[in-house]
């Protein structure tokens, strides 16, 4: 079961998180099978704790942490919806941290997303 922000519960729906992974990657790079694995992962993840119910924010952030990994568009599309911002402050605020560690640790590129790699 789903404890949602307001105290109701509600079974775990693996579509509505296909869904929202699906609104995020909307004309990114990002295979269906890509959003598939993601959902497993969170699917998996959500089923394997101990508790038999699970907070809705706890799904929330999963789903960040796997698009975070994947393509930073789609989880800063996702932060702004999830997480609400109320200006823009708070959105440039999520693009500062994300900018600040990709400095730290560059992201590997698939081999989709490589330019001028001279394949062409």
């Amino acid at each position: 079961m789903v404890v949602k922000k307001d105290g109701r519960r509600e079974p775990f729906d693996r579509a509505k998180i296909v869904a929202g992974l699906k609104r995020a990657c909307e004309k990114r790079p990002v295979s269906m099978e890509t959003i598939e694995q993601l959902a497993n992962n969170i699917e998996t993840a959500m089923t394997e704790q101990s508790e038999r119910e699970v907070a809705s924010n706890v799904i929330g952030a999963a789903v960040m942490n796997e698009l975070h990994k994947i393509d930073q568009v789609a989880y800063v599309r996702f932060a702004s919806v999830y997480r609400q911002f109320k200006d823009i402050d708070e959105f440039m605020h999520e693009l500062e941290d994300l900018i600040n560690q990709r400095k730290q640790k560059p992201a590997s590129r698939s081999a989709g997303e490589k330019k001028g790699d001279g394949a062409s």
